[in-house]
C-alpha cells in the first residue's frame, strides 16, 4: 500500500483506522478510483466519499456527480460539502469585499519616465538600492496571484467533514492516524503526492499503487461501459489552458458567457491587488484572448484527447 503514515514516535502503535474516506473531485481519476472500489478491485471498501462543491463547476460535473450518487452506482455514501459559492465571492470581491484569492493574473504598467530603484550588491552580497533611474518606455509586468481558493473551498470543508465522520469533534486529536484518506492521483501526476499534515490522518494513493495513469483510468472506464467523466474544475479557473477555454467557448456557451462576465467584473477593485486582473494567462480580456493551441501552429500535440490540468485536490 502506497501511503505516508503519520504515526509519531517510535514504539507507538497506531490505532485501528476508524474511517476510510475517498476525496472525490468527480473527474477521471477519482471517479475511476471510486468505481474500482465498488468493483472490489481496490480495498478495503471506503466508508464514504466527500465532494467539496465550490458552487462554480460546469453543469456536466454536477450531472456526473448526481449519477455517482444515484442508487446502485457506489456502495458507499457520497457527502457533498461546501464553504460557499466561489463565483459569488469573486463578484463581491470586485466591490472590495474580502476574498479567498484565486491564481488569476495581475498586469501592472509602469509608465515611461517613472523613477525606479537601481540595485547592486553590498559587501555581504545583499541587494541594496544605490540610486534611482527613469524608465525609457512603458514596462508591463504580469504576475500570478497567490492561490488561496483550494484551501478555503476544498481542503478545509473536506477536513471538517472527515473529522465529523471520524468523531473528532474536539480540538484535541489523536497523535496517530485514525483516518485513511484516498486520493485519486495517477502515476502521471505523482509530483502532486504529499503526506498529510494532520497526525490523525494518513493519505493513500491507490491508483499509484496499481501503477495506473490517466489513460489507464479512461481505458478502465471504457472496458466497463462507464461514461467518461467531465473535467472537474471551476468554470473560471485561471489554470485552464487554451484547449480548455476553447472547448468551453465552442461547446458550453452558458459557462463561457459566465466566465467572461466574471473576468470583466474582477478587472479592478480586488482588495490588496495592484493593476488589472484577468482570468487568462495572457492578461487580456478572456473574450479577446488568442485560444489557439500547439496543433493550430503545426506543432505535435502528444495528448490530443486529454489535457492534464488539475484543480489541486
Amino acid at each position: 500500500m502506497f501511503s505516508f503514515s503519520n504515526a509519531a514516535a517510535e514504539g507507538i502503535e497506531p490505532s485501528a483506522i476508524r474511517l476510510r474516506a475517498l476525496s472525490l473531485g468527480a473527474g477521471v481519476q477519482s471517479t475511476t478510483l471510486a468505481l474500482m472500489a465498488a468493483h472490489r478491485e481496490i480495498g478495503p471498501m471506503p466508508d464514504c466519499a466527500v465532494f467539496a462543491d465550490t458552487g462554480w463547476e460546469p453543469k456536466a460535473v454536477y450531472d456526473h456527480l448526481n449519477w455517482l450518487r444515484s442508487p446502485n452506482v457506489l456502495p458507499f455514501a457520497v457527502h457533498v460539502v461546501s464553504a460557499g459559492n466561489i463565483r459569488d465571492q469573486l463578484m463581491r470581491a470586485a466591490k472590495g469585499k474580502r476574498w479567498a484569492s484565486i491564481p488569476a493574473f495581475a498586469k501592472t504598467v509602469t509608465p515611461v519616465g517613472s523613477a525606479v530603484p537601481a540595485l547592486d550588491k553590498d559587501a555581504a552580497g545583499e541587494l541594496v538600492q544605490v540610486a534611482t533611474r527613469r524608465t525609457s518606455r512603458d514596462t508591463v509586468s504580469i504576475g500570478m496571484i497567490r492561490r488561496q481558493c483550494t484551501t478555503d473551498f476544498k481542503i478545509v470543508p473536506i477536513r471538517r467533514k472527515v473529522r465529523e465522520l471520524a468523531g473528532l469533534a474536539r480540538k484535541r486529536s489523536p497523535g496517530h492516524a485514525v483516518v485513511e484518506q484516498w486520493i485519486g492521483i495517477s502515476c502521471d501526476e505523482i509530483m502532486r503526492v504529499k503526506p498529510s499534515r494532520e497526525p490523525w490522518q494518513v493519505n493513500r494513493w491507490p491508483l499509484i499503487e496499481m501503477r495506473m495513469s490517466r489513460r489507464d483510468c479512461l481505458a478502465w472506464l471504457r472496458r466497463h461501459d462507464y461514461p467518461q467523466p467531465p473535467k472537474s474544475a471551476c468554470i473560471g479557473c485561471p489554470f485552464h489552458d487554451n484547449a480548455r477555454w476553447r472547448t468551453m467557448r465552442d461547446r458550453d456557451a452558458a459557462a463561457w458567457s459566465d466566465a467572461v462576465e466574471v473576468d470583466r467584473a474582477i478587472r479592478t477593485g480586488l482588495r490588496g491587488i495592484r493593476g488589472e486582473v484577468f482570468l487568462h494567462r495572457s492578461a487580456v480580456p478572456l473574450d479577446e484572448a488568442d485560444l489557439s493551441t500547439l496543433s493550430d501552429h503545426g506543432q505535435l500535440d502528444l495528448w490530443p484527447n486529454e489535457c492534464e490540468g488539475m484543480c489541486g485536490v
